[in-house]
């Protein structure tokens, strides 16, 4: 064959070779949950059942957690290059040499709540001094619980802390075991449906206790070395985020299609209370996901006073916006009646 023919031939291989190869190799990153899939989480399946994380150049997996603390050790160990994690967690941890950095918030609110029984005479978190209190050994809850305390004017050693399993909290609440107990926002409609007209009920924020919830967080290191994987994870969590706040069925549908025993009526409600938790001024003029230097700086005084960091920190190394396009902001959320 003519040398001519040999390079025209060569050429087209290539052509042909290109043409069949992906646009560009895909990156994993393991992202690991703060816990097992809930409808809090649908956003992060729909964008990977619409394929953005893909487009991105990101091959998604998303690893169940077991508690905020397990997810903050395993992304500071470089275990998990990204998780989800409450944000006192994160503070605290950091204070312990745990280098994370948190790169977009979810939960603009505080999720805690307290509940008792109206028929048990407590009509204000006043009324639980000398009354028990369960939930489990670790509960951030009861870290925090002499903030409340504080607020509304009780002595924080008045209660005493009974221990149980996180499962057993509306059980032992029935049952009379325990006078009172914690939850997160998201299983509200789970009480309100067990205890009907006798749930009593206090949001912590409503009180001016008011952490940041949940975040995404990043390995420090790791964050470093692929700014631009980075910056593509958080353009397309973004996204997703707002596109579920304004279209909630299409990304509950994707949770539980990836996620078999969950069911779709459930985590649709559940979802609906997370976008609650997520709306605040700065998630609705500023951007979606967005940290405020104040309340971040009151955040960690806040963990300083009642968790005690152990070495202290500039808190702007523990949380950066640089990711967050302000063209995206928290939109307006008209939840059905949920509880």
């Amino acid at each position: 064959m003519p040398l001519f023919h040999r390079l025209l031939l060569a050429a087209c291989l290539a052509v042909a070779s290109l043409a069949s190869a992906p646009a560009f190799a895909q990156q994993k990153v393991d992202f690991i949950l703060n816990w097992v899939p809930a409808g809090d989480h649908a956003p992060y399946y729909y964008a990977r059942k619409m394929g953005w994380y893909k487009d991105a150049g990101i091959d998604l997996n998303l690893e169940p957690g077991k508690g905020s603390a397990l997810a903050v050790q395993k992304v500071a160990a470089g275990a998990n290059p990204i998780g989800l994690a409450d944000m006192p967690n994160a503070l605290t941890l950091r204070g312990k040499g745990a280098d994370t950095v948190g790169v977009f918030n979810v939960y603009a609110n505080s999720p805690q709540g307290l509940y008792w029984l109206k028929s048990s005479g407590i009509k204000s978190v006043k009324d639980l001094a000398g009354k028990k209190i369960g939930n489990p050994a670790g509960d951030g809850a009861r870290t925090i619980w002499p903030a409340l305390a504080k607020k509304v004017g009780i002595d924080p050693n008045s209660v005493t802390w009974v221990n149980i399993d996180a499962n057993a909290k509306l059980g032992a609440l029935k049952a009379k075991t325990v006078d009172a107990t914690t939850s997160f926002f998201n299983l509200h409609h789970v009480f309100a449906r067990e205890l009907g007209d006798d749930m009593g009920f206090l949001a912590w924020k409503d009180e001016g206790i008011n952490p940041y919830g949940n975040s995404i967080i990043a390995n420090g290191p790791w964050l470093k070395a692929n700014h631009d994987t980075a910056a593509k994870f958080i353009k397309v969590t973004q996204k997703a985020f707002a596109e579920c706040a304004k279209s909630p069925e299409p990304c509950v549908k994707a949770l539980v299609e990836a996620n078999s025993g969950l069911l779709h009526d459930n985590e649709l409600i559940n979802w609906h209370l997370v976008s609650i938790l997520m709306s605040d001024e700065t998630s609705k003029n500023v951007a979606l996901g967005w940290h405020d230097d104040k309340r971040m700086a009151d955040d960690y005084k806040l963990v300083d006073e009642y968790l005690k960091m152990e070495k202290p920190y500039d808190i702007k190394t523990a949380y950066t916006n640089e990711f967050l396009d302000k063209a995206i902001k928290m939109p307006a959320i008209h939840p059905p009646k949920l509880y």
